[in-house]
């Protein structure tokens, strides 16, 4: 192997991992460095007491994207991870009580859709309609191709202006559906990606189609289990995978990146670098000492950047059989709470969350008789003045008496063990700019070309994977990163 191109990952998220699978797979020694002691990056695992509580990712869709990796290495997927379609996708409930089962079965939600209004049937069939136009764009012709040309973004610009994709996901969705609540559940989508369904593009309304058309997706044992199937491939392909190893900057001789230098001092060299650390940090504080006429210090300090999260993990010594796999708990406000969240970057007294409940289809992720959960609530990032320091446990009591006044009955008293994870985390832990969750935020003019190319523009031989480039976030997108390189870097000589 001491002849073979070398490449060194950044990161060991899912984009990196992909990007190593293939790389490899093309016949280039890889190496892999990530800051934490294990895998995963967002998607790292906590295990604690006897539970098991993925940290991030919890929804797949489009399966197909990781068959791909195994089938590069001339394995199958089904060998190693166990996935399972799950039905409904969501339950959706309202802080009134109310509730909606959202599936892939088309009868079942047209009768959900009459519930609360039997004339936005139809319009759901218009909206579907316009979600399969995006998805035929977006997702079947765009998310694979590099966006390293302006020229790309004008030849396809006809066909995205027809699609609508100038409007917002709400204003889409809106123009369909008359109910409030209706509009909400078909518009929240951009969420799960770090976007504001009023001002992210419609274009990520091709999510709806998405999973209308592949389904949601849950792996037994986690989606940990994932990340450990992509580690093996790495391996078994002669990569090498090396925790504890935090970047310092990026080695750019003659205009090319030629490697690493880790906090420790090593230097860790080779043909070229992928970045999977977030974007923004890559160029601010990877290339710090590098100069970029594109991307420079005040282009990203000017840009606008994804909310963050708060997520609490915990496990609990009784079940709760009534409760789903996966549950939104829309609040009262919306686009005003939205607001607060991306806007006025203030903490509000209510909040919208997700609740996640993998022992509903996996029971070996707790002890027996036991449940495990995260829930996640949208905040501010770090341009905000809260301090998370004094605010986590307050916040985290206030969710707790909100579960426990709903769908987990004297939650408190049962709560066996305990986690946080709030914006600083996401800054401190995952060189997260900002400590913004999902990176740049998904709006018109931080898409497609108007994000950080995957092949650098600043440094030659540097690409970037994960959710700060083309596409974006969400776990088809960062994979799809990765794939983009099979266009973008050469063949090892």
């Amino acid at each position: 192997m001491g002849n073979r191109a070398k490449a060194i990952v950044i990161g060991s998220g899912f984009g990196g991992l992909a990007a190593a699978v293939r790389l490899s797979a093309r016949g280039y020694d890889v190496t892999v460095v990530e800051k934490l002691d294990g895998p995963g990056g967002r998607a790292f695992v906590y295990r604690q007491d006897g539970f098991v509580f993925d940290a991030g990712p919890t929804i797949i869709t489009a399966p197909f994207l990781l068959e791909e990796l195994w089938a590069l290495c001339g394995k199958q997927m089904s060998d190693d991870i166990d996935l399972r379609e799950l039905s409904p996708y969501y339950t959706i409930r309202f802080d009134d009580g109310s509730h909606f089962d959202y599936s892939g079965d088309p009868e079942a939600m047209k009768r959900e859709i009459a519930r609360f209004n039997p004339d936005d049937v139809a319009g759901y069939e218009q909206f579907l309609k316009a979600s399969a136009k995006l998805y035929d764009i977006g997702f079947d012709k765009l998310l694979h191709v590099s966006f390293d040309s302006f020229g790309k973004m004008l030849e396809i610009l006809p066909k995205l202006i027809d699609a609508q994709f100038y409007r917002s996901v709400h204003g889409l969705v809106a123009r369909y559906i008359k109910h409030p609540k209706l509009r909400r559940i078909f518009s929240f989508h951009p969420l799960l990606i770090g976007g504001n369904p009023f001002t992210a593009t419609a274009a990520y309304a091709l999510i709806a189609q998405l999973e209308r058309k592949h389904g949601i997706h849950f792996a037994m044992g986690g989606t940990g289990a994932i990340i450990e199937g992509l580690v093996g491939l790495i391996e078994s392909q002669g990569g090498e995978m090396r925790y504890n190893a935090s970047v310092r900057r990026i080695i750019v001789e003659n205009g090319a990146a030629r490697g690493v230098e880790l906090e420790n001092g090593e230097i860790v060299r080779s043909d070229l670098v992928v970045s999977n650390a977030d974007s923004a940090a890559t160029y601010k504080h990877l290339l710090s000492d590098h100069r970029r006429k594109r991307w420079t210090d005040a282009k990203l300090d000017r840009a606008r950047y994804s909310m963050s999260l708060f997520v609490w993990y915990f496990g609990t010594d009784r079940q709760y059989p009534d409760v789903p796999h996966h549950m939104i708990m829309l609040g009262d406000r919306y686009k005003e709470l939205l607001k607060d969240i991306f806007s006025k970057k203030v903490l509000a007294d209510d909040y919208s969350l997700y609740l996640h409940r993998p022992t509903a289809t996996d029971s070996s992720l707790a002890p027996p008789g036991c449940d495990a959960f995260y829930v996640l609530s949208p905040v501010p990032h770090l341009d905000s003045d809260i301090d998370w320091e004094q605010q986590a446990e307050q916040y985290r009591q206030r969710i707790a008496k909100t579960l426990s006044d709903s769908v987990l009955p004297d939650l408190e008293k049962h709560v066996v063990t305990s986690r946080l994870l709030t914006p600083i985390d996401f800054k401190e832990r995952l060189s997260s700019v900002k400590g913004a969750a999902f990176g740049l935020e998904p709006v018109l003019t931080q898409t497609a070309w108007f994000r950080p190319h995957n092949r650098s523009e600043e440094v030659d031989d540097l690409y970037i994977v994960g959710a700060g480039t083309h596409p974006g976030a969400g776990l088809p997108g960062v994979i799809s990163s990765a794939k983009v390189l099979d266009e973008v870097v050469p063949d090892p000589a």
